[in-house]
């Protein structure tokens, strides 16, 4: 498939739905289905883990195993949470950062990991993440579409003002404005 350069990155990697189409067929062990997700998302995946890693041969390894892992968790995702591309991204991004607290770790022996504490967040912590993540939906839907769709797409995409003004046809300072507007009624809204 043929891509415009001109076109805005998240606007071919969202074109009808495909990615949400390709990860269940990925989750059910098609090969040619993770092929096209890669190759559809490898370069924004890519930049994601290079800015974070900072290395370009340890990126790559990143998306190498950030597409392992994709492989082996596509199941997980859920289109009602997030957005393909969403997921995805912060797959990388997690896998990235993993990397990078591997880096600073130093080696310790099997003897001490009985002392160290689990990362893993408690059931509490769990609950509450979830709790939030359901407030913070249901006030996002109470925006009106546009702002709700700006906000989604600079926070949740890593899309820029700039980028979304272009997308939009408006002024950088309409943009601002416009998601400021958004973000100030959400925190309204969080804070009920």
């Amino acid at each position: 498939m043929a891509t415009n350069v001109d076109q805005p990155a998240n606007t071919m990697l969202r074109r009808d739905g495909e990615l949400e189409r390709l990860l269940p067929r990925v989750a059910s062990g098609d090969r040619i289905a993770l092929k096209n997700l890669y190759e559809r998302t490898a370069a924004k995946l890519y930049g994601i883990c290079l800015r974070v890693v900072g290395d370009e041969a340890e990126a790559q390894d990143v998306l190498q195993d950030t597409f392992t892992t994709v492989w082996t968790k596509a199941g997980r995702f859920d289109p009602v949470k997030a957005s393909a591309i969403t997921w995805l991204s912060v797959l990388a991004r997690n896998r990235a950062i993993d990397r990078v607290r591997a880096r600073r770790a130093p080696a310790a022996s099997l003897d001490d990991a009985e002392e160290v504490p689990s990362d893993s967040p408690s059931q509490l912590d769990v609950l509450e993440r979830d709790e939030d993540a359901a407030r913070l939906k249901n006030c996002l839907d109470e925006l009106d579409e546009r702002a709700r769709s700006m906000i989604r797409t600079a926070f949740f995409d890593g899309a820029s003002y700039p980028e979304l003004a272009r997308r939009e046809g408006v002024p950088l300072s309409t943009m601002k404005s416009l998601i400021r507007r958004g973000l100030m009624r959400l925190r309204g809204c969080l804070e009920r």
